[in-house]
């Protein structure tokens, strides 16, 4: 399936604002030069598309919030597809959103995974991770993110990781802590009790007294040295370090063209994962 058939079957999914499905681009109405582009190629595995993202700009509160996401499910469409639609209003419905906004963002995170493992009936088995990105009136970024979709800053030519990876072999004592354990076959990567390959995750309800749905979360100042945002699942991350991404679509001003540039160079590399990208420019 291409990208553009993956965005035609998403359109009615993903409740762009802003951006044209069709066009996977979008711009923001507070400043003609912030703009962001996005483009997803599902994977060579033999499942579905497990890859929601959000990408678009909306008014609140007399704010402009660009609201930016990739869900990267595992063994599971539905988990990821609630995240798409709830994740999101459940951060800004916040009491301390406007004041905390971090603080918004790990309580949301937190009850929005309590809620998904209240509901397990509804959302079957698996989990998604998750990474998100909220653009304050173009001068401030609040990034968080669990499990191992990423984003990554490009400022003054230097790509900084603004994500942590929640990688099994890192996070081993919490897990054995918890009572779990951390695999290390020879030939596959560590994973939670043998099974989930990333320590922080939602929902994934048969391994959760030994997970933790906790966000990392970061604020950025967005000024005059800030070129433009990265976020994508895993599918290029395997193939691509943050430096590589960020060197390669230097020279793409447009942000769609940018997007695209990176998810045809990760299959370039031989990633089989599903793949989504989304760009965020500033200038």
């Amino acid at each position: 399936m291409t990208g553009k058939e993956i965005l035609h079957k998403m359109k009615e999914k993903v409740g762009l604002c802003s951006s044209d499905p069709d066009s996977g681009k979008g711009k923001s109405k507070m400043s003609k030069h912030v703009t962001h582009g996005f483009h997803l190629v599902e994977g060579k595995s033999n499942h579905a598309m497990e890859d929601y993202f959000v990408a678009e700009f909306k008014q609140v509160d007399h704010h402009e919030l660009g609201l930016f996401a990739i869900f990267d499910g595992h063994l599971s469409n539905s988990i990821p597809d609630y995240l798409r639609s709830h994740l999101f209003s459940n951060i800004i419905n916040e009491p301390d959103f406007w004041t905390d906004p971090k603080n918004a963002v790990k309580k949301a995170y937190e009850q929005t995974d309590a809620y998904i493992l209240e509901k397990a009936v509804d959302f079957s088995h698996g989990g998604s991770t998750a990474v998100t990105a909220i653009l304050i009136d173009c001068k401030t970024l609040i990034v968080g993110n669990v499990g191992d979709s990423r984003a990554v800053i490009c400022s003054k030519g230097e790509a900084k990781q603004l994500s942590i990876d929640h990688e099994p072999s890192v996070e081993r004592k919490s897990i054995e802590e918890r009572g779990g354990f951390v695999s290390n076959f020879p030939g596959d990567v560590p994973r939670v009790d043998g099974q989930l390959a990333v320590a922080r995750a939602f929902g994934d309800r048969s391994l959760k007294q030994h997970l933790s749905s906790e966000p990392y979360v970061v604020e950025e100042t967005i000024d005059d040295n800030t070129e433009f945002v990265i976020l994508a699942s895993d599918g290029l991350w395997k193939v691509m370090s943050n430096e590589e991404a960020v060197e390669s679509i230097k020279h793409i001003k447009d942000a769609h063209a940018a997007a695209k540039h990176l998810t045809e160079e990760a299959l370039k590399r031989k990633s089989k994962d599903d793949i989504s990208c989304i760009v965020v420019r500033f200038h």
